[in-house]
């Protein structure tokens, strides 16, 4: 078997542990806005939306920055740009903490979303430079782990100060890591800048108008509708939605960026990102299985919390607490699979991989009941945190040990490009995925039961059925003529509806994991001690691509 072994001496890992506390910092704040939505909006006075837009506008900033950011680190050089970015997002998050209305907390959110475009390439570049073989794969896998810390720490620190001292006092604690991360970052090492790499600005706003058009278009397929053109539209195009509007345009842009990127690869001119990257077919598959896992793993993390919070009536905090295991055990498995690259190969770790994701999301669709079965639902998110957090960490470092070094910053740029898009795209389709089922298996039951008589099928608006507790729907058809056997009747159609709706879409997720086996058997047959300072010219995968400097000719 092909696999890595280490080969030069062990490394401090002081440098690591910047790069974990970073990326706590860098996460953290999202994860405390959605638990302290409560207090935000008591305090400010502005609707969850607010909140919700906030959060958003951060992601896009991210996303729509990031290709950009990792060329400014390697232009100016990653160490200081680092440093740069550190003190606006701490001073971001001071702005959060003192936010005295909706608008400054968006603009804070805004910035602090865009400098994090700066940070992501950093911290790759750093693990790149300081780490080497088995070690590597370790710091790889603890950067990853260090997402789904930052939401567990989210939850217990800023769920304890939105509830005892203040939701501000969390991001004044973001303020303080700021200082500490800035302080420990004088001890990593210099990683020169290149001066005379020269920045694509027509590439970097291709790329940022495709992500952006890309995000608000697969956000607006469930609120704005798929095809035709819903009341909550911003607008409409001869009666069709906007969504889908814009993902046909966002598609077209991001073929224009590619096309773009590869003319100035062959011209051997600059580009905001290095195609060297996705070089060969093994790449390719890096990625696709990258997306994939991205894609069910966050459209997961939106149809468990649906059960728990609509089916079971579970609160948001006891909601939160209940996916602790689940978000504890993407820990574990990020950080601890770096263990099995020395016994397997990234084919067959990515394959297995999957294989419980599949496993854990099948078993999760046959126990979820209207009754809450506690035992069975944490097996199951146990083990979909154990296979999504090995792949996640896997694709990562096995991405990054493909690259030449000097791309490293790119390699990071593109994880979180991926990272972003395939999140918001997952729960984009799984939400207009699972409300259609709803609709569906709502109108047929309907059918199927004659005691609801066609005047109060007519009273209840059925072209906008949506996952809804039992105590709102009784709500609603208090306001109709329905007699308590009708109630009864309609209350029981939503129970066995809106169940078999999410254990159909987790079926339907187990099913595209299984899909995913075929990219995985594509990945390389091994990992690299040491990242290559330029790719292998005889490498059978290779598709030619010019690879000369980054530099203006």
């Amino acid at each position: 078997m092909n696999a890595a072994t280490p080969t030069a001496a062990r490394t401090s890992w002081l440098p690591l542990i910047i790069v974990v506390l970073t990326q706590i910092q860098a996460s953290f704040a999202v994860n405390a806005l959605t638990v302290s939505m409560a207090g935000i909006t008591g305090d400010l006075g502005i609707p969850a939306t607010s909140v919700g837009t906030a959060i958003t506008a951060g992601t896009f900033a991210m996303a729509a920055f990031i290709l950009l950011g990792a060329k400014v680190g390697s232009r100016f050089g990653s160490k200081g740009v680092f440093q740069i970015a550190v003190i606006i997002h701490g001073a971001a998050m001071l702005g959060v903490a003192l936010a005295p209305t909706g608008t400054v907390l968006f603009v804070s959110q805004a910035i602090s979303g865009a400098v994090i475009a700066l940070i992501a390439p950093a911290l790759t570049v750093f693990i790149a430079t300081n780490y080497h073989g088995k070690q590597q794969g370790t710091a790889i896998g603890l950067l990853a782990a260090a997402i789904p810390l930052a939401g567990v720490l989210a939850l217990l620190i800023a769920g304890t100060f939105a509830t005892s001292i203040g939701w501000r006092w969390s991001f004044i604690l973001m303020v303080a890591l700021a200082v500490v991360n800035l302080l420990l970052s004088v001890t990593i090492k210099k990683v020169p800048a290149q001066p005379l790499l020269a920045i694509d600005w027509t590439g970097a706003g291709l790329a940022a108008l495709a992500v952006i058009l890309l995000s608000f278009g697969f956000s607006g397929l469930e609120p704005w509708g798929v095809v035709t053109a819903t009341d909550g539209a911003p607008f409409d195009v001869l009666g069709l939605s906007p969504a889908p509007i814009l993902v046909v345009l966002g598609l077209v842009v991001g073929q224009i960026f590619f096309v773009w990127i590869r003319r100035r690869q062959s011209e051997s001119r600059a580009r905001i990102f290095d195609l060297r990257v996705l070089q060969t077919r093994g790449e390719l598959a890096i990625t696709a299985c990258m997306g994939i896992m991205l894609f069910v793993g966050t459209a997961a993390n939106f149809i468990i919390p649906l059960y728990m919070q609509v089916v079971q009536g579970l609160t948001g905090i006891e909601t939160s607490f209940s996916i602790i295991p689940y978000t504890i055990s993407i820990f574990i498995a990020s950080s601890l699979v770096a263990a099995l690259y020395g016994r397997f190969s990234p084919r067959q770790l990515g394959a297995v991989g999957f294989v419980v994701v599949a496993g854990s999301l099948t078993l999760l669709a046959f126990t979820i009941q209207n009754s809450w079965g506690q035992a069975f639902v944490v097996i199951g998110l146990v083990l979909l945190g154990l296979g999504q957090g090995s792949i996640v960490a896997l694709v990562f470092n096995t991405l990054l040990s493909r690259a030449p070094k000097q791309l490293a910053g790119d390699v990071g740029a593109w994880r979180g490009l991926v990272h972003n898009i395939s999140g918001s795209v997952g729960i984009a389709v799984i939400s207009v995925f699972a409300v259609s089922l709803l609709t569906g298996l709502v109108l047929s039951e309907v059918d199927d039961h004659p005691e609801l008589t066609p005047e109060v099928v007519q009273q209840v608006n059925l072209d906008n059925i949506n996952f809804v507790t039992n105590e709102h729907l009784e709500d609603v058809l208090a306001q109709t003529d329905a007699t308590p056997h009708e109630v009864e009747a309609a209350v029981q159609i939503n129970e066995d509806a809106r169940l078999r709706a999410l254990q159909l879409s987790l079926l339907a997720l187990a099913a595209l994991s299984l899909l995913a086996i075929v990219p995985a058997t594509r990945m390389p047959d091994q990992l690299r001690d040491e990242l290559p300072e330029q790719l292998e010219p005889d490498d059978p995968d290779r598709i030619d691509l010019d690879t000369d400097a980054d530099v203006e000719a």
